[in-house]
């Protein structure tokens, strides 16, 4: 979140968006055509209704713009019952000073199996009333199911899977994880390989209702830049097992209180097993912590090229992800920016450097006169080559009163990857689901309906309703959804390369939870295949070192895959 001041100087814009958006009218009607041709038949609906998903975000807004009433929030993709389908749990906001209106806690929805979802929020325990942001889900206790921490502003909260049938309790105070700064992520990851997960959570910045700052665009009151309020450090967790977390955010050397975290990522950067950390901060310098196999990290994130734009600015870095977007076997950044900014595309250039290539991969001008949260990478027509989803809209709900080119609500984006490195904005030729205007922030991914696509459920930010999109026709191509489970790793494989080769397409994906904006995805690991009926040799390196190889594996299936050494 940047300032909102109207002025050129407010809203500069780096020399290659500038140019970019000159020729934006002439752009739009290229790539309208274009995208009819590259959308291949895949269609976004929004059953949202029909799902019986029933949900009102609350912000707590009165008007006098209180910081967090603008940023949340997320939700998440998560097999509370282990039945093989995947429920919805949606983060809700709280009431704060002036505010009058009705309130609610977080939500649990039952996949049903049959498109339908159940409200089970009550029974399941799950329903926390704090000021919500972010969800992370993964097994931290390794015993089969599913667990939740929900990243607050206030203190945050872990819930225990008690019984695998998704009833949850509170064992914040046990575990040690109640942090009670301005968590707005969290994610699960093993970063330590012994086998157990730990917990990263993202802070923003130290904001107090009682010393609310009256900020201006123009002559009317908006919300304040992020530079406004001191940041505030993120928090690693080692987990302990029995003993619960401790936290080692110091000792790792992750103790850094001057960006303004809204997104963490976790992958393997560099090849060498292990997981570094990327940290989106808004307006003040990107993070890229590399991991030393021996408890620490070392920040190399301006050294590395990923700690500002192109243009040497620090971006107002919102969401984030890591993903082989070009199939060369190493990991690329995509980061969703404020209104007037370029979304950023940086490739790894695989010697310890990153390269912004926004413009050339066709990336920038799209995404200008946009707001954006969420930025994702995701196979959604099963070629096998990774798209972007982004989700816009503005944190203003007055925006119109300062800059009249822009709205409050706003469309999300659709960018099919061409394989060659470049990418075609195919928003228009998507279906229904992707033509509705919302204040849209948080997005999740995950095969929600079992058929073989990526759906997509967004959360927004002050809209009447969150939106679950069906894809209908991704799976017109092949697919393998695989499910890890670790036996001297950690019990879901977080963190576990997967090397797929089908003929002449060759994919390198982790598995993963965490990414995106406050959310938490399908943990099985899906791979589009497009025409190709069989994966030839599908490689499964573990966080634990053993090397695992299948040949010959049929597409079409939902894989489980158990740790084994090899004989």
């Amino acid at each position: 979140m940047q300032s909102t001041d109207p002025s050129p100087a407010g809203r500069r814009l780096g020399r290659g968006a500038l140019a970019s958006v000159c020729w934006l009218g002439l752009l739009t009607a290229f790539t309208t055509v274009r995208a009819q041709e590259a959308a291949g038949g895949v269609q976004f609906a929004d059953v949202t209704v029909e799902a019986g998903i029933d949900f009102t975000y609350v912000n707590g807004a009165s008007g006098q713009k209180f910081m967090p009433e603008a940023v949340g929030s997320g939700a998440a993709f998560v097999d509370a019952d282990g039945d093989g389908f995947l429920d919805l749990y949606v983060v809700n906001g709280a009431a704060l000073p002036g505010y009058d209106g009705p309130t609610a806690p977080n939500a649990m929805f039952h996949n049903s199996g049959d498109g339908i979802f159940e409200d089970v929020t009550t029974q399941s325990g799950a329903g926390d009333e704090g000021f919500g942001m972010a969800a992370a889900v993964g097994d931290y206790d390794s015993d089969g199911d599913a667990d939740l921490y929900v990243a607050n502003y206030g203190a945050n909260v872990l819930f225990r899977n008690e019984d695998g049938r998704g009833n949850f309790a509170d064992v914040t105070v046990a575990a040690g994880v109640g942090d009670p700064g301005w968590g707005t992520n969290a994610v699960f990851v093993d970063y330590d390989r012994d086998g157990d997960i730990d917990l990263y959570v993202a802070n923003y910045m130290s904001f107090s209702v009682d010393d609310n700052k009256e900020c201006f665009g123009g002559k009317v009151r908006s919300y304040c830049g992020p530079t406004t309020y001191p940041g505030q450090s993120g928090v690693l967790y080692r987990n302990d097992g029995d003993a619960g977390f401790a936290d080692v955010t110091e000792a790792a050397g992750l103790y850094n209180d001057t960006g303004r975290q809204l997104a963490a990522v976790f992958g393997d950067i560099d090849d060498d097993g292990d997981q570094d950390l990327f940290v989106a901060n808004d307006k003040t310098a990107n993070f890229l912590f590399v991991n030393n196999d021996d408890g620490t990290f070392t920040e190399t994130g301006t050294i590395a090229g990923v700690a500002y734009s192109e243009e040497g600015l620090a971006e107002s870095a919102m969401g984030a992800d890591l993903g082989d977007y070009d199939n060369d076997g190493s990991l690329d950044i995509i980061v969703a920016t404020f209104q007037w900014l370029p979304n950023t595309l940086y490739r790894n250039d695989a010697d310890g450097f990153f390269t912004d290539i926004t413009f050339d991969a066709h990336l920038g001008a799209a995404s200008v006169p946009f707001l954006a949260m969420t930025s994702a990478f995701f196979d959604y027509d099963n070629d096998g080559h990774l798209d972007i989803m982004v989700t816009n809209g503005h944190l203003d709900d007055n925006v119109k009163d300062y800059d009249p080119s822009t709205t409050y609500e706003q469309l999300n984006q659709l960018f099919r990857n061409n394989g060659d490195g470049t990418f075609t904005e195919t928003t228009a030729a998507s279906g229904p689901g992707m033509q509705v205007k919302r204040v849209s922030h948080g997005a999740v991914f995950g095969d929600y309906d079992n058929d073989g696509d990526i759906d997509v459920f967004v959360s927004d930010s002050a809209s009447p309703q969150c939106t679950l999109l069906r894809n209908d026709g991704g799976n017109h191509g092949n697919f393998l959804m695989i499910r890890t489970r670790g036996t001297l790793s950690n019990r879901e494989g977080i963190g576990a390369r997967v090397r797929a080769v089908a003929g002449d397409l060759v994919q390198t994906r982790e598995i993963r939870r965490g990414y995106g904006y406050m959310g938490s995805n399908d943990v099985r690991l899906h791979l589009g295949l497009g025409p190709r009926t069989r994966v030839d040799s599908l490689q499964i390196r573990w966080p634990s070192g053993i090397v695992q190889t299948l040949v010959d594996v049929p597409a079409g299936q939902f894989l489980n895959i158990e740790e084994t050494a090899a004989p």
